[in-house]
């Protein structure tokens, strides 16, 4: 229940936002945090549109005037919001929308990524096959791209390759 989310959503911020800034190991922490309320009977907050807006703004107010911090822990709430989407949550109207659509929709239940089992077990299955394209179209078979991931959370597209073989060269 975790591949579906790290690679959906380390894939999906790459291609949609193209930023060489964002750290998009941050990016994998935000999709698979809602996972842990798993362990504590939820789904809880982090399943709802409500947390990712709570979180964006507490990264806004407390990154105000500190852009390198700002780009790395933006990931985090783009990554909760793109759970929100890889799981289906936007189909449950009383979670997704609480506290707007009800207060009763939070805990005692099965969180989403437990409670379709099956079909979890087909998206984890996916996910691995999206990883594969992933790691051939970020380059990540290189070491530099590997290390530049782990260490910096960027990752090379195929837009950013010519740039990445400057980079080699040292020009």
């Amino acid at each position: 229940m975790l591949v579906w989310f790290i690679v959906g959503s380390l894939v999906a911020v790459s291609l949609v936002f193209d930023s060489p800034a964002l750290d998009h190991r941050f990016v994998a922490a935000g999709a698979v945090l809602p996972v842990a309320e798993g362990l504590v009977g939820g789904p809880w907050l982090l399943h709802t549109l409500v947390a990712g807006v709570a979180v964006l703004a507490v990264v806004m107010l407390l990154t105000r005037g500190r852009r390198p911090g700002r780009q790395r822990w933006l990931g985090v709430p783009i990554g909760m919001f793109i759970h929100l989407v890889l799981d289906g949550t936007w189909t449950d109207t009383g979670l997704f929308w609480w506290p707007v659509a009800g207060m009763d929709e939070l805990g005692g239940s099965v969180v989403p990524e437990f409670a379709r089992l099956p079909g979890t077990l087909l998206l984890e299955a996916l996910g691995l096959l999206v990883g594969a394209w992933a790691w051939r179209r970020f380059g990540m078979s290189d070491p530099l791209n590997r290390r530049r991931f782990w260490s910096e959370g960027r990752l090379v597209g195929i837009a950013g390759q010519a740039g990445h073989e400057n980079d080699r060269r040292g020009s």
